[in-house]
Order: structure tokens, then sequence, then C-alpha cells
């Protein structure tokens, strides 16, 4: 405890949010990886996915021009490309499945492919980018029929094979993993074998980035919006039991769950990188009556948020390729907004870097009850240099720094401020002044898996 008191003395007081600091998020996209992001290779390679007619979960897999198979041995190849560019330091991995369900109805192998980019310090600590190469036409049980599935998701798996060949040129204190999914539309199967596999490897997911549907800028209506993406992120923990939910009940965590604080963290790097594209937060796990890939991965205890374009064309997804009363449908390039999705990309890009430089963040909680100060305690954290407290009413979105402490202490006392009106938080920053998101001090707000 008197390490725990000396930091009123030692800590540093903020004014305001604290990260990412500017200097740092433009360099992201000036000079940074992010600012490698070629819009003609994401438009290039979205018409070569097109190109194999349909890559339905039930398609052909043997074919070597067209369905499933064929698409996903273009994806491994690539990956396999960029591995011998940089001399070895992406690892191709190829996990898979058999799975039956109510939209697959005899067993399918889901095969996902990934591409592993070790970290050279902390290597077990792992940010993911993953998007899904799968396609559908009207019918989700038509296997035969052309889907070209250029915006969803194309353009997430896209956006994963550029950060690949962006970030493979980087070294980095973590590990970074490109997963272009599998069975998306047949029942999020993807998602559920990527979380399995990380669980299996022993990853710490500090983050997973699902794109899906990310190369889009006019809606079905005639609303254009190029300038936000919208990023989904759960409340409550999907992976939460019934003691964590009475522990929530009495001491909130509503609003504070890691992919919560995650998406804050994306805001604010969007806010301050240059890259000319908002976060529009959505406080909700995805869009209503709908799912991605990150909702297995949030199911089993990891932080992940969805981007998704600020408006959705119900025209141009899940829609046989046709003209009708004068409407064009169909999933196809030409109705896509490729400057779009070079911003979302180097959104990505940013970010990814950002977290594999970024330690985890710590697992903190505040206790102070009938008590007009608060005090926060936490673990030490690897590769954390100092820490950060924030804190954020109750009622508000985001957070305000409080006070900046040395990466030998674990712990802070806030005086003067009582718990009842506050929620608090604690970041962890490396060396080189790179960040980790908040990690809340209530039940829950830790970034693993609440069973650890």
């Amino acid at each position: 405890m008197s390490r725990i008191a000396a930091l009123t003395l030692v800590g540093a007081a903020l004014a305001g949010s604290a990260w990412p600091s500017a200097a740092f998020a433009q360099e992201q996209e000036q000079s940074g990886p992010a600012s490698l992001v070629s819009e003609v290779r994401l438009k290039t390679d979205v018409e070569r996915l097109v190109a194999f007619g349909t890559r339905h979960t039930l398609s052909s897999t043997d074919d070597p021009r067209r369905g499933i198979g064929a698409a996903r041995r273009w994806t491994e190849n690539r990956f396999r490309k960029l591995a011998r560019e940089c001399g070895g330091c992406l690892q191709v991995a190829l996990p898979e499945t058999v799975e039956t369900g109510d939209r697959l109805p005899h067993p399918a192998k889901i095969v996902n492919v990934l591409a592993v980019q070790r970290g050279t310090e902390r290597p077990n600590e792992v940010v993911i980018i993953a998007g899904h190469i799968d396609s559908r036409a009207s019918d989700v049980m038509d296997a035969t029929s052309d889907a070209p599935g250029a915006n969803d998701d194309g353009s997430g798996t896209v956006a994963v094979l550029e950060a690949a060949r962006v970030l493979s040129r980087e070294r980095l204190p973590t590990t970074i993993v490109y997963a272009v999914l599998s069975g998306e539309e047949q029942g999020l199967f993807g998602g559920k074998l990527l979380a399995n596999y990380a669980k299996a490897q022993g990853w710490v997911v500090k983050a997973m980035l699902n794109n899906d549907i990310i190369g889009n800028s006019r809606g079905s209506d005639g609303t254009v919006d190029a300038g936000s993406v919208r990023v989904f992120s759960e409340g409550s923990r999907a992976d939460g039991d019934d003691a964590l939910r009475a522990a929530a009940y009495r001491e909130g965590g509503e609003n504070d769950s890691p992919s919560r604080n995650l998406s804050r963290w994306l805001d604010a790097l969007a806010d301050r990188s240059g890259i000319g594209i908002d976060v529009r937060q959505i406080f909700r796990a995805d869009r209503s009556g709908r799912g991605g890939d990150h909702l297995p991965m949030l199911a089993a205890g990891y932080s992940a948020v969805r981007f998704s374009v600020g408006v959705e064309n119900y025209q141009h997804q899940h829609q046989d390729v046709r003209t009708e009363n004068g409407i064009d449908y169909g999933d196809l390039p030409e109705v896509m907004d490729f400057a779009y999705l070079a911003k979302v990309a180097r959104l990505n890009v940013a970010a990814l870097a950002a977290l594999a430089r970024a330690p985890m963040p710590p697992a903190p909680m505040a206790s102070g009850a009938v008590d007009i100060n608060t005090t926060l305690a936490w673990h030490a954290v690897p590769g954390a240099q100092s820490y950060r407290v924030y804190r954020r009413a109750t009622d508000a979105r985001d957070w305000s720094a409080l006070a900046s402490v040395d990466g030998d202490v674990t712990g802070y006392v806030a005086k003067g401020i009582r718990i009842d009106d506050w929620v608090f938080g604690v970041s962890s920053v490396a060396s080189d002044g790179s960040e980790s998101p908040v990690a809340s001090a209530i039940p829950g707000g830790a970034f693993h898996p609440t069973a650890e």
C-alpha cells in the first residue's frame, strides 16, 4: 500500500485524452506503413476474387478456376509469396474442421487461411485482422450460381492481404495474425474455428479487427457516407457467467467491455491520424438481427470489433446479379468505392501497427466504497514502461486522462474522487510511447477470457 500511496506524489497529472498522440498517429498515415496501402492493388485483388465466380462454402473445392477451393488456394499462395519476399517472416497455417448446420445440410470442410507474423519480443501476444472469403447468392443454399461477393466480403479479404503486404516489412514486438476465414455466410464457422485455434495455440489475444463489408460509400436509398466507418462493439461481455453478471450489476460495466474500450481507442486513433476516415462507434455487438465472425471470438472471451461501412447498400449484398424493375442488383466491383476502402484499410494498418507495438492492457480493479478516495491496483504488464490512469463519468462516452505513473508502480490513489460517480481505467505504455487501449477497472474489464 505504501507504493500505491506514493503515487499521489509521483503521478504526473494529465489534461484530456492522452492517446494516441497527434504526432504518432499522423506519422502512421504520412510516413508509416498505413501510407503504403494501395487503392489500385485493393481493386485488382477484389476483381480477382470475383473472377472465381462463386466462393460459396458448398461450392467446388477442387476446381482450379471456380469455387471456394480455388479462392482459398489463391489466398494461400499470396501469403506464401509475401513470406518469401520478407525472408520467412510469415508462417502460413490452414486450420480446418468439418461442420454441419442449418445451412450446411451435409458435412462440409471449413478451412481458414492464416499468415502469422511472429513478434520479436512477446510473440504470444496476438493482434488479429480478419475478413471472410466465402460469398453467397440470394438463396443462401445456392452453391452453383455466380456469387461475386465483391464487397461482402471481398473488401475485408483484400484488406487483410494488403495489411500483410504492408506490415510484413515491419519488425514488431508482438504477433500479427492475418486471417482469411471461411463459412461465415453459412453460420460463422470460420470465426468459431479461429477462436478454437487461438485457444489451442495459447494466444493472448489483444484485439481482433473483423472487416466485413468495408468497400462502399453509397447506400441503397442514395445516402452517401464516404467519411465514416462504423465500429461495432459489445457492451456486456458475451463470455460472462452468472457471477460476473451479478458483480457487474453491483459495480457497473455495461459500457466497459474490452471490445467497447477497443472501439474508443480506434476512434481516438482515427481522429488524430489524418487518414480522413472517422470512426462512428456503434454500441452494439453487430447490426440488428445480423452477425459476423467477431461474435464467436467474443463468445470465447477475446476482445473483438467489427468494421463495416458507414451506410450499407442492401441491393448489392446477398443478391443474385440481375436487373429488376430498372434496379441493378448484385455484389459487383463496379458499385464499390475503392478510395473509401483504401481509407478503411489504412486505418486497420495503423491500428495493427500501434497495437502490435503496445503492451497488453492491465487488469485493474478499483475500490473505494464509503470513502472519499478511490484506490486502483493492477499487476505489472510485460513491456510496460509506464501506465496511464483514466476516469470517465458514468454517463460519458470517452475517457479523460488523470495521471501517469512509472512502470515499476502498480497502483494509484485518486484522492478526493469518489468511486460512486466515476468509472476508472488504466492503460499500458511502451518505451516508444505506444499505448494500449484502456482497461476498465470493473468486473470483466480485463482483456482476457473471464474463465482465466
